[in-house]
């Protein structure tokens, strides 16, 4: 197998956890409607279950940093992928378990601890395996393999929901969808234990003859003595300081990398994601026979733009991108939120989402996690992607929570607003985006890990 082939391997199955982050946060959309009914819900246990997953996140993202350290960013995924199957199992409740809202939750939460693990140590693993020329492309297989997740998840959902009859939907159809993911989670949990450790971390825990093996399969003898030369350097000038998270420096780039990392959640993007359906309904004036096909067309822009960007993020750089989908994020907010406020919801409104939904997976989708996986410096990259991880998970909790609130607030159904208000809000932190990229974010294109971490030294 030649070095290309076996690269690209690795970063599809580490990947591949993207995937299930994207199918696990995807599947509820696809089953509350029937459970709801089969648990016969009230909206606030129901909101409990769609939202439980995310405290599951929160908690998984904060341990993965100490689990990476211990046991390594391979063993952390496979830890992941065990928690994935256990929650796709659970979920479907089977008849040997009793059959209860507090059940799905606590199964729909060890879920959640997957993602958790998961979105920290797959980009990450990605950045420490990949050469520096494209590295940018392959850490954003990681997204690609979200917005995959997502799509695949919708059509799963919508052709086990088609095939059976409501009532066989709201009887066992919900407990097929969640099923679903056992498939992809099984393959992942399999794959996992034929890709290497990161060379990285085995350098860091004095491993550097097994680093180096596995960066010459990689990158070949040359370019594989001239990492481990790099990273050897990077560690002992490392090991010579004590690591003071408080220092200013390291606090400084802890704090950018979390502030960035928590500014992708107020795009606004799972406001769109996970109330799609409500947003078609509700402000678009889609009867519900359609919110579902409006729901896979978004998953598809969604993965059109993301392969854009997949090809473009090496070519123009990590801050061109998000300065040009930034620029499109305000322009189709500005589409959608003009048109609900004068009263004119129509084709220029659907066309806003559009325009969104493409410009977030052209830019802060799949930019922010290769930004993450490569700004931090080797000392500090497990601890400083957790604190940045958990961050985002905070963030898309409290935008999850309260976008219905802000919808269904007076002030946003008053004559003035006429429900455009939460993209109004959104733009404003589009715009604090491009500050923060334009003052304090690295470009890092080309450049090794140890280049990107020379940087932060010189400030």
């Amino acid at each position: 197998m030649n070095k290309k082939t076996y690269l690209l391997l690795i970063t599809a199955v580490s990947a591949l956890g993207g995937l299930l982050f994207g199918y696990d946060t995807g599947v509820i959309n696809g089953t509350q409607f029937y459970l709801s009914k089969y648990f016969d819900l009230d909206a606030t246990l129901k909101g409990w279950v769609v939202g439980s997953a995310l405290l599951g996140c929160l908690v998984g993202a904060i341990i993965a940093g100490p689990l990476s350290i211990k046991v390594g960013r391979k063993k952390s995924l496979i830890f992941s992928a065990i928690l994935f199957s256990i929650s796709a199992y659970g979920s479907g409740l089977p008849s040997i378990l009793p059959e209860t809202v507090s059940m799905l939750v606590v199964f729909r939460i060890i879920g959640g601890l997957g993602i958790g693990i998961a979105s920290m140590n797959a980009p990450m693993y990605i950045a420490e395996i990949a050469p520096s020329n494209i590295r940018g492309k392959l850490v954003t297989y990681y997204q690609l393999a979200i917005v995959v997740g997502f799509f695949l998840v919708f059509l799963v959902t919508y052709f086990i929901g088609n095939s059976l009859s409501e009532l066989q939907n709201i009887t066992f159809g919900w407990k097929h969808m969640f099923w679903s993911e056992l498939i992809p989670s099984l393959l992942f949990l399999l794959l996992l234990f034929f890709v290497p450790k990161s060379p990285r971390w085995l350098a860091l825990k004095g491993e550097e003859d097994n680093a180096l093996e596995i960066l010459t399969k990689i990158h070949g003898s040359e370019e594989a003595n001239k990492e481990i030369t790099e990273i050897k350097k990077s560690i002992k000038a490392s090991n010579n300081i004590k690591v003071n998270y408080f220092s200013k420096v390291i606090l400084g780039i802890i704090i950018i990398g979390s502030t960035l990392s928590a500014l992708q959640q107020f795009t606004g993007i799972n406001a769109v994601l996970y109330y799609g359906a409500d947003i078609f309904e509700k402000a678009l004036g889609f009867g519900k026979e359609d919110v579902l096909a409006q729901q896979i067309l978004l998953a598809f822009i969604n993965l059109i733009f993301t392969f854009v960007a997949m090809f473009t993020v090496d070519k123009f750089g990590r801050k061109p991108l998000i300065y040009i989908g930034s620029l499109g994020m305000i322009i189709g907010f500005l589409l959608l939120g003009i048109t609900l406020q004068q009263e004119s919801v129509g084709i220029l409104s659907l066309l806003g989402v559009f325009i969104f939904i493409g410009s977030f997976a052209l830019s802060m989708g799949p930019v922010v996690w290769v930004l993450l996986s490569e700004m931090f410096p080797n000392k500090i990259r497990s601890v400083a992607m957790s604190v940045a991880v958990t961050a985002q998970w905070a963030a898309n909790y409290v935008v999850s929570q309260s976008f219905p609130i802000v919808m269904d607030s007076e002030v946003n159904n008053s004559d003035t607003w006429n429900g455009s208000l939460p993209y109004f809000i959104f733009m404003v932190f589009i715009v604090i985006i491009m500050f923060i990229t334009y003052k304090y974010i690295p470009e890092t294109k080309g450049k090794s890990l140890e280049e990107i971490e020379g940087f932060w030294k010189k400030k």
